[in-house]
């Protein structure tokens, strides 16, 4: 039997918290005064439906319903969970919670979006106190996963679990507070980073852009993967946390940041923070927590590379500038065309390993599909010509794979060209790590029309360039797997 969540309030978060839950399979019953609620809400649906079903590698169920009502009575009907995302102040809460509990199932969980504002405040004066708690999401609540989960200390025990088990369900991390505090735990932290922040704006000492990047291409991607006592252990190396904490924690008392009310830092602190970092963490050896970390960082800069953003975008500058000037960079013209082309030189990437520790099928044709695009480049069909209308669409493949290729292995690419002329470009790829051969691609491409999506002719340059490979290649012998087939005899 398919859920039903009701949303109380459909701006940003709410609209994304009817995305989780709908593309979870529930149905959504909206509320929210608003005329323009259905169409602010179908634009966060339209941007979850093309972001969130990517994370997982197995397809989410089928999308709930969402409906939108006139009343916070008609929306909670037969709802096991109602959030409310209303504006942030109390009154509003209250008499939005007062009338939700006029109307719901007693036993649905109420959660409140609320930032700011702990529990036993939105539970004054409330029928039912224990069904009351605080929900609070991140933006994108579709995508990120943290939920402060605070019932305070009136929270129905039965109701906690219930919702602990519910935002499991959904893909998301329910910390559960067991005491309450103004703004939480998570806002706390962005608190006293802002406060720094405008300080520094305020002073002169860096813009709002300088700012931004000390995050981004810093603490900030370490804090992603590992937070940070985790962090802060790593940086305390063999000796640990205690270490860490004996090195650095007299910096508590410079004059570092404006933020000076910090707690005495006494060996019962130290002890306390110790403890709970080799529970946390000290059944890896720090070791093991580097290359851990290492792991998730190239995974994470290679997510940004690929979206040219943050610090990708300057890996992408740094590998441009790295091929400035070599034949990675030269186009048709200054290339030999009776030798194979060097279309990739480049080392496997730590995420580009599986189980058994060398590199996945999917990335060899990864590999062999930059090889194509580079030598397309290299022919004239780039970047500028594509956004003009053109491009080759790759109609049949077929890899080898002949040895095995480890993280680390620095890996070349040659390409040469079988026959190409008109529509049509029959390309051969060779894989190599010095003499040894790792694998080979044949990949036969038509010439389309973007407009039309059909094959289409090549601009008059780049059929010549391509011509001019394909007839130096064919003084060449014909390479050994040309035209092989699954299964065909060796």
């Amino acid at each position: 039997m398919t859920k039903t969540a009701a949303i109380i309030g459909g701006g940003v978060i709410g609209g994304g918290w009817a995305a989780r839950f709908a593309l979870n399979g529930w149905n959504v019953s909206i509320f929210d005064p608003d005329p323009e609620a259905e169409r602010k809400v179908a634009e966060v649906m339209a941007n979850a439906r093309r972001s969130l079903p990517g994370l997982t590698d197995v397809a989410l169920p089928d999308e709930g319903k969402i409906s939108f009502y006139d009343s916070i009575q008609e929306a909670v009907q037969g709802a096991s969970w109602i959030q409310e995302s209303v504006p942030e102040r109390l009154e509003i809460k209250h008499a939005t919670l007062g009338a939700v509990q006029q109307a719901c199932d007693p036993g649905a969980v109420i959660g409140s979006s609320t930032s700011g504002f702990k529990p036993s405040q939105l539970q004054e004066g409330a029928a039912r106190p224990g069904q009351i708690m605080v929900a609070h999401p991140f933006n994108p609540v579709y995508l990120l996963p943290l939920v402060e989960l605070v019932p305070g200390d009136a929270g129905d025990a039965a109701l906690i679990e219930t919702a602990k088990e519910t935002l499991n369900s959904l893909g998301m991390y329910p910390l559960h507070l067991k005491k309450e505090i103004d703004a939480h735990v998570a806002d706390r932290f962005l608190e006293a980073v802002w406060r720094e922040a405008l300080w520094l704006v305020k002073d002169g000492i860096a813009t709002t852009e300088e700012i931004d990047n000390a995050i981004r291409y810093g603490f900030g991607i370490r804090w992603a993967q590992m937070g940070l006592f985790e962090t802060y252990r790593v940086a305390g190396g063999e000796a640990g946390m205690k270490h860490f904490m004996a090195q650095f924690g007299p910096a508590l008392k410079w004059p570092w940041t404006k933020l000076m009310d910090v707690p005495e830092f006494d060996d019962a602190l130290v002890d306390l923070i110790a403890g709970q970092s080799d529970a946390q963490s000290g059944h890896h050896s720090i070791r093991e927590l580097e290359r851990i970390r290492d792991n998730n960082l190239v995974t994470m800069l290679r997510g940004l590379k690929t979206q040219d953003w943050g610090a990708g975008a300057l890996i992408n500058a740094q590998e441009a500038a790295m091929k400035e000037g070599t034949v990675m960079a030269a186009r048709a013209d200054a290339l030999d065309a009776d030798a194979p082309v060097l279309t990739a030189r480049r080392t496997v990437p730590l995420d580009w390993t599986d189980y058994n520790g060398h590199m996945t099928e999917a990335r060899y044709l990864h590999a062999f599909a930059d090889a194509t695009d580079r030598f397309m480049e290299i022919i004239g069909c780039d970047a500028a010509y594509i956004s003009a209308g053109g491009s080759y669409f790759t109609a049949e493949t077929h890899i080898r794979h002949l040895d095995e290729v480890h993280a680390g292995t620095v890996i070349e690419i040659t390409t040469r060209v079988i026959a190409g002329a008109g529509s049509k470009m029959h390309l051969w790829h060779e894989m190599r790590a010095g003499d040894r051969m790792l694998a080979t691609a044949e990949h036969f491409l038509l010439h389309v029309s973007l407009e039309t999506r059909k094959p289409s002719p090549p601009s008059a340059e780049i059929e010549a360039a391509l011509v001019r490979f394909a007839a130096g290649h064919t003084e060449l012998p014909m390479p050994v797997g040309v035209g092989r087939w699954v299964g065909a005899p060796r």
